[in-house]
């Protein structure tokens, strides 16, 4: 089966959240199991883009309303992600340093995807699946099936997996103008609350529709920013499937970007000594719990309640643990974290900004890690904690129900809560605590952690299911 996939970001090329890290992994595994699986993605101004080489594959112009444009196809030349990865350069468009937010996004998202469908209308042989990850990549499915000049492509099946529904990728309907010559019986189709909305637009006219867990899924009915009603209507052609991890780069017996490897034959000594180096790094207690947060400052991650919650719960604890804190996002929660390391030196720092290095450096010398978050579709966070043997406290919603299991319950690894609250992370740093004081326990739950197979080799065969049952 030949598949492409349709994404805005891919990870090493460009990655802004999850959605890079699935993009660049499922593909590799799919073709593991015999598919011949690739990725086609906007040619932003990355790193990756300027350290390797590229081929062009394709040359072709197409037009945005009544601006004529070229477009160019290239392809990494040595398919070193172990699929090959196609990007589209649009002069002026899409060749910028940053992933999302320029005001003429909506501009450059429908450039891209019709680029990607005019460069698939000129291919001698079809794939057999499209599929499309997120609104960025939502208008594909409607566009194959509707605009007059790409009439070939309308009996190619599409997915169309959600990874975030909040970002819907709405515009006003003199947007309409963008797209390629549709038949206007079907703007119902397009139309969500007297927008065109592309993420409905994807669940309306794709073949079938995931995302990224089973318990997201269900709650898309009751808590999707508006579509509530649609995911309700469609939820025949809706499955969840769970995300995967790549196991080959989140792996602490080889990781490069650790100090000291370990497995879960020695996890013991290992995790000693990362976080020995950890912690001196950010200047915190050795002796004492480290609890690290990663991810987005943003209300989606809980981000502005941790502020409070940390210092009630050093304040309540008596300084019983240290925090690290490492991410971005919003300027005033950015402002109250840093505010905190003068406040409680030696048990709290954080890190403003994001790289990889120090996120498997964190996930490798902490002992817990806390996921707060109002939204989270599936997590790959909490996957990555367990690969490391780092203990999980999530908030009970989306995939963290699905892959924690409280230690309060048979076979339980994890602290789970009900409420993304200030109370809520207080008393669940206490139970965590609790655990670290009873060291035996402790490690008998992290070698439970590192145990658990999260790997796309035990989920990329449900995709190739769903797939043959279009």
């Amino acid at each position: 089966m030949v598949i492409l996939h349709i994404s805005a970001e891919c990870y090493p090329m460009a990655k802004a959240g999850g959605l890079g890290d699935v993009v660049g992994a499922l593909p590799k595994y799919q073709k593991k199991l015999g598919d011949e699986s690739m990725v086609v993605m906007p040619m932003y101004a990355t790193p990756f883009l300027q350290k390797n080489e590229w081929e062009v594959i394709y040359k072709g112009n197409t037009n945005l309303a009544d601006w004529f444009f070229d477009y160019t196809i290239i392809k990494e030349k040595t398919d070193q992600l172990g699929f090959s990865l196609f990007l589209v350069d649009i002069h002026g468009l899409l060749d910028r340093p940053k992933v999302y937010g320029y005001q003429d996004d909506t501009e450059r998202f429908v450039g891209f995807q019709v680029a990607v469908v005019n460069w698939l209308s000129h291919w001698t042989t079809q794939p057999d699946r499209v599929h499309c990850h997120d609104h960025q990549a939502g208008l594909i499915p409607f566009m194959m099936k509707y605009c007059y000049d790409y009439d070939v492509l309308k009996n190619i099946k599409t997915v169309f997996t959600i990874h975030n529904a909040q970002y819907h990728g709405a515009m006003g309907w003199d947007k309409s103008l963008l797209l390629p010559r549709w038949d206007t019986w079907k703007h119902g189709l397009l139309e969500w609350n007297q927008s065109i909305n592309s993420l409905a637009t994807a669940v309306k006219c794709a073949d079938k529709v995931t995302t990224v867990s089973q318990t997201y899924m269900h709650q898309l009915r009751f808590q999707s920013a508006g579509l509530e009603s649609l995911f309700e209507y469609e939820q025949g052609k809706c499955v969840g499937i769970l995300n995967g991890i790549d196991n080959e780069v989140w792996n602490p017996a080889t990781d490069p970007m650790v100090p000291f490897h370990y497995s879960i034959e020695n996890f013991k000594e290992g995790k000693r000594k990362n976080k020995q180096v950890l912690c001196a790094k950010y200047h915190l207690d050795m002796d004492k719990p480290l609890i690290v947060f990663i991810g987005r400052l943003v209300g989606e991650k809980a981000a502005d309640i941790l502020p409070g919650a940390i210092q009630h719960a050093l304040d309540k604890t008596n300084c019983g643990a240290n925090f690290l804190v490492i991410g971005a996002g919003d300027t005033a929660t950015e402002s109250a974290l840093n505010y905190l390391t003068e406040l409680y030196p030696g048990v709290y720092n954080t890190y403003i900004g994001y790289d990889e290095k120090t996120g498997h450096e964190a996930y490798a010398g902490a002992d817990f890690l806390l996921m707060p978050s109002r939204v989270e579709p599936c997590g790959l966070n909490q996957m990555y904690s367990l690969r490391y043997g780092t203990i999980p406290i999530v908030r009970d919603t989306g995939g963290l129900r699905d892959t924690v299991t409280d230690i309060g319950d048979a076979g339980g690894f994890g602290i789970r809560f009900l409420h993304a609250s200030e109370e809520d992370i207080v008393y669940s740093v206490e139970r965590a605590i609790r655990l670290y004081q009873d060291m035996e326990k402790m490690e008998s739950i992290i070698h439970t952690c590192m145990s658990i197979d999260h790997s796309w080799e035990s989920v990329v065969s449900q995709y190739k299911n769903l797939y043959e049952s279009i």
